[in-house]
């Protein structure tokens, strides 16, 4: 059965550069602390996570350098595009991110910024290993093959 999409679920931002410069090993959801201006921001698209990271400090994990456009409208009651947000998991996940990041040297990688269902702001975040120069041309010869193979299969089919 097809899954309909839901009409308050909305992709904000993508870091689509994430996959090629890390392995991410696992996912999860965090919820975000925001401002009112900056979710009317949001809600008109503009932001970008390209350059950000997650970091545990504290007890407490935090979205670092994270870009949301300022919104005009709010002038006085505005917010400031880089700054630190905190953003919420539970313990359980907290330690086990601590854990990955202390003992492994795993990287915390926010992959998207999205509207849930019900309207709230999401960030998926990867638990994610750096790649090396040779594994990043690697998986460029890999993607660059499977493009071709496509064609092939494509036009060996109209044949």
């Amino acid at each position: 059965m097809v899954e309909k999409s839901d009409p308050n679920s909305k992709l904000i931002a993508e870091n689509r550069r994430a996959r090629f410069d890390f392995y991410i090993e696992s996912d999860l959801e965090a919820g975000i602390m925001l401002m009112g201006s900056e979710v009317k921001s949001l809600r008109q698209g503009g932001s970008n996570i390209g350059e950000s990271y997650a970091s545990v400090e504290g007890g407490e994990l935090w979205l670092i350098n994270g870009y949301i456009a300022p919104y005009l409208p709010a002038k006085t009651f505005g917010h400031e595009e880089r700054r630190r947000r905190k953003l919420l998991v539970s313990r359980k996940e907290l330690s086990r991110l601590t854990n990955s990041v202390g003992r492994e040297g795993m990287t915390i990688v926010p992959l998207k910024l999205y509207f849930d269902d019900r309207g709230f702001v999401k960030l998926k975040l990867g638990v994610a290993k750096g790649k090396k120069q040779a594994d990043k041309r690697e998986t460029s010869a890999k993607r660059d093959w499977e493009r071709q193979k496509a064609r092939i299969m494509k036009n060996g089919l109209r044949s």
